[in-house]
């Protein structure tokens, strides 16, 4: 294999140029899929909010939900799915499909039947692990406990079914092909707003629980096509010899702890949520479901578009091409996150009073703010982290970002137990689950800086300066925009046209379009190439045919 010199070719900037393009146009798509994805979750938002509040109901199925993710994530989630690619990307180049496809036939079968056993056990142990390891606060109200119990045994189900989903995914993903897989979140979503909208009246909590299976099964059902247009067979083998999935599996364990320890942060923080007070956990909850929306079209989207790119280069050892990828993806990240996380202060409060109506009442309101409010840093290091992370796995260094995982989640369970009070106070305030959510976003954040530092010194580098000067200048003209966020809700202030609903869409409506072109005005006069080059993207994408991606 020839190994490329760092210095970049003479074509190297009209490549590069290519590259970033293909990048931002397939980023652009899952962030738009991403979004009507969100959009249907904020519609399950809004009846949930209305039906439920902050109240034990939702504390029941947020806790009940727990367990069942953690086991997909772990054995059939991201984990895999970093595994699984290269190996099987690597049967694709070889142009050996029948190969590649008695790999991926005999790991769905082996995942399948782990996921059936574990889902078994925990069947069994459901109320042992309640009571004892998930949310030992509920023992004390028997309703809450028992739909708690009922719930996660109801999500076990899901749970089988997301273990093959999640291979399917990867198998598209291998092909470079990202529509349909984007397109199964919607549906996961669309099963549960199936379950807000028709089952909540017959089934109460319980009709969400069956929506979310519901969602699981559309998650996988949808993405079959696509597979049968790639030629996919299944071979009825479980093949333990087969040195390739071992490779699968060994490639995967570092992955899996991580995702355990990420898992058991969430875990630990519902335990102490649940020590806080009735709604404390939903309150939790609903900040990161709200932090996540940006989170997820920025960060998520970026990443999963910039690892086939990553993990091509690195098998050239194209340093200087993984530098140039990494940089612009960071730069992407940051032009949006930042304004975001912003934006979401300033007009957060606004906002969730629309969820003002039923038994989501003003303290439900002021409670999931604060929370949000804390949770807001996470949508930059978050969205930071889904790069950063890829770019150790796609050289193949799947124990790094686990040590990062394990300091950060080693600085969040020390703050957390500190700043909530769990240390010194026996009955500590409901308010204090706002810092769950900052003890949370600083654990992250911590991983995030091991990771920068540990990748600049093996690429002795990554553009770091050109980094530095477009954070600052987002920052600057994230500011600006604050000011004129701000300056619309004084308006609205003055004009008396506060505290009613019609009037509070108009605001922040206004906000939100005056506020995007400040911004972008003020990026512009900054002179940010970057956003130039997005604004040139979408004008040449309006005119052209969408590409088949």
């Amino acid at each position: 294999m020839t190994t490329i010199d760092t210095t970049p070719p003479p074509d190297d900037s009209e490549e590069k140029q290519k590259r970033m393009n293909n990048i931002a146009r397939s980023t652009l798509m899952l962030m738009a899929l991403f979004a009507i994805a969100k959009a249907i979750s904020l519609g399950q938002t809004v009846i949930i909010a209305q039906f439920f509040g902050l109240g034990p109901e939702w504390d029941a199925y947020v806790t009940a939900n727990r367990v069942p993710a953690t086991i997909v994530d772990l054995i059939s989630g991201g984990a895999l799915g970093f595994a699984f690619i290269p190996v099987f990307s690597g049967f694709l180049a070889r142009g050996d499909k029948v190969d590649g496809y008695r790999l991926a036939s005999r790991l769905v079968n082996v995942v399948f039947t782990v996921a059936l056993i574990i889902s078994a056990v925990v069947y069994m142990f459901t109320p042992w692990l309640v009571a004892n390891v998930i949310a030992p606060g509920f023992v004390e109200n028997p309703q809450t406990f028992e739909q708690t119990v009922v719930m996660m045994r109801m999500l076990l189900l899901g749970t089988i079914i997301f273990s093959v989903s999640g291979i399917f995914s990867s198998i598209l993903h291998s092909h470079n092909q990202f529509l349909l897989p984007a397109v199964a979140p919607i549906m996961y979503d669309l099963g549960i707003l199936f379950g807000v909208v028709f089952l909540l009246e017959p089934f109460g909590v319980y009709g969400v629980a069956i929506g979310t299976v519901l969602g699981a099964l559309g998650h996988l059902l949808i993405q079959v096509p696509g597979l049968i247009r790639n030629g996919a067979k299944w071979f009825p083998e479980f093949g333990i010899r087969d040195p390739m999935l071992w490779e699968v599996f060994r490639l995967m364990l570092p992955r899996v702890i991580g995702l355990f320890v990420f898992q058991f942060n969430f875990i630990f923080m519902t335990n102490i949520a649940s020590r806080l007070g009735e709604g404390s956990v939903s309150a939790f909850d609903w900040g990161w479901r709200l932090m996540q929306i940006p989170q997820t079209l920025i960060g998520t989207a970026m990443g999963i578009v910039i690892f086939p790119t990553l993990a091509a280069l690195s098998e050239v050892k194209d340093d200087f091409g993984k530098r140039n990828a990494l940089s612009g993806a960071l730069k992407f990240i940051l032009i949006l996150s930042l304004p975001s996380a912003l934006g979401l202060i300033l007009v957060g409060q606004p906002l969730l009073s629309l969820l003002e109506r039923g038994a989501f009442d003003a303290s439900a309101t002021q409670l999931v703010y604060t929370t949000l409010s804390a949770f807001t840093l996470g949508i930059i290091v978050y969205s930071m982290l889904e790069v950063l992370a890829r770019s150790f796995y796609a050289d193949r260094d799947t124990w790094t970002p686990l040590y990062a995982s394990l300091a950060g989640a080693a600085i969040n369970v020390i703050l957390a137990l500190w700043l909530t009070g769990i240390l010194t106070n026996e009955s500590p305030p409901t308010e204090n689950v706002m810092w769950l959510a900052l003890s949370n976003s600083l654990g992250i954040a911590f991983q995030v800086l091991v990771l920068i530092v540990l990748r600049r010194r093996r690429w002795n580098g990554f553009n770091e300066k050109s980094i530095l000067i477009t954070t600052g200048k987002t920052i600057v003209a994230s500011i600006v925009m604050g000011f004129a966020v701000v300056a619309v809700a004084e308006v609205f202030a003055m004009l008396g046209l506060q505290d009613r609903l019609l009037y509070t869409i108009a605001q922040l409506s206004v906000q939100v379009a005056v506020g995007g072109a400040v911004f972008l005005i003020s990026t512009l006069l900054l002179g940010m190439d970057e956003v130039k080059d997005m604004i040139r993207l979408l004008l040449r994408r309006n005119k052209a045919k969408l590409e088949t991606i």
